[in-house]
């Protein structure tokens, strides 16, 4: 899609914020060919059956709903996309749908995402000789990753399956391995637990070693997503716009407190999107600030420079551990409906998604900040909070 074109898809959604609620439903029921269904799933109150709550949850007495919006204006990967998002926050879905906006004046976001293999990490403890035992596993992996993918058939039918396994030291007499299993669209949880339990005492046994623990990883580092965009500078108010995005950037390079607060504004984006969908977004928000901190120091886990042309050229990269099938992704009926919205996205489709909000967001935020700052539009809607509080309250 030529940047022109991203332009005027962007431009479709143009004055989407002033609908009434019904108008922006049947907008986005038009643009996605939402079922009936699905467009009730979005607007009920709860469309989460008690009964169904009790099962995702123990002790469940009911369900608490969140206001759910779509950001409008994203276009990833040359294609148009409406992103459903399930926050409370005020602005949060503004800023993402101006970042998204401001991303389509230069032809969108474009995106890289890995395949999506999780680690399962088994610990063994009391090994003697640490490097005679990884010698051990080098001779033993081929079968034992055979013996695993047994265990997993339906898996590896969909083109998925445990691809390798990893020795680690960590610490004196102890040797971790890690379990490199392609999960397909599953976050994959459950099934790389169950294989790090199958192996433990197999490779114990092989090692002469003690059992630990059996457990995956959620520092995802062999599922990156990486989003980029390039947006013109006269999109953000001239060069000197983009140089103030670059220096605030760096600021979060450099120093781990403004690090922090950077990359929360991140994962504003992206975890409403996680929460919509019925993904853990938990566990993508510890893979993000364990990433952040690899080489030993917090940073940010953006980057923006200024091209030859002057134009700012915004990228993020950060561990998107999510899926599409499994867990609650298809039995809650919202986070259902949202999937639809989305075009029924595979894994690495829904991470492309997510991680482009991120950098939208954050994007927005780095343009408000080294501006006017970002209290006149924040506080602008919050206002509606306050007013509503007060109104209760009196």
């Amino acid at each position: 899609m030529r940047r022109d074109e991203s332009v005027s898809v962007a431009d479709a959604w143009s004055g989407f914020h002033r609908l009434t609620p019904e108008q922006r439903l049947a907008r986005v029921a038009e643009h996605t060919k939402l079922s009936a269904g699905d467009r009730a799933s979005l607007t009920a109150a709860s469309a989460l059956p008690r009964e169904l709550a009790a099962q995702f949850v123990e002790n469940a007495v009911g369900s608490f709903p969140l206001p759910l919006a779509f950001a409008v204006h994203a276009v990833v990967d040359g294609t148009p996309v409406v992103v459903p998002m399930a926050v409370e926050e005020s602005s949060v879905v503004a800023a993402a749908s101006h970042g998204a906006k401001l991303a389509a004046a230069g032809g969108g976001f474009r995106t890289k995402v890995d395949d999506p293999v999780t680690i399962g990490q088994v610990e063994l403890r009391s090994v003697r000789d640490v490097a005679a035992a990884k010698r051990t596993v080098g001779r033993q992996r081929k079968a034992w990753v055979a013996d695993l993918n047994k265990s997993i058939a339906s898996m590896v039918a969909r083109g998925g399956g445990v691809r390798s396994i990893e020795a680690r030291a960590v610490g004196k007499g102890r040797l971790v391995l890690h379990l490199l299993v392609d999960t397909r669209d599953a976050m994959g949880a459950n099934v790389v637990n169950t294989l790090c339990e199958r192996l433990a005492p197999v490779a114990a046994e092989a090692l002469g070693a003690k059992v630990g623990l059996r457990i995956l990883s959620n520092l995802a580092d062999h599922r990156l997503a990486t989003a980029t965009c390039r947006v013109p500078a006269k999109a953000l108010g001239g060069r000197e716009a983009v140089r103030a995005i670059v220096a605030a950037n760096r600021f979060a390079l450099d120093d781990p407190y403004r690090a922090a607060t950077h990359n929360k504004g991140i994962l504003n984006g992206i975890d409403p999107v996680l929460v919509a969908t019925g993904n853990d977004w938990r566990a993508v928000e510890a893979g993000a600030h364990a990433y952040a901190a690899r080489a030993g120091q917090y940073r940010a886990l953006t980057t923006y420079k200024a091209d030859a042309k002057g134009d700012l050229v915004a990228s993020l990269t950060l561990p998107m551990a999510v899926g599409t099938v499994g867990g609650v992704t298809r039995l809650h009926p919202t986070a259902k409906a949202c999937l639809a919205v989305l075009g029924n996205p595979d894994a690495k489709r829904l991470a492309a998604i997510a991680v482009s909000i991120g950098l939208a967001q954050n994007l927005a935020a780095l343009k408000a900040l080294s501006g006017e700052g970002i209290q006149k539009g924040h506080m602008a809607l919050h206002a509606t909070n306050l007013a509503l509080a007060k109104r209760k309250t009196a």
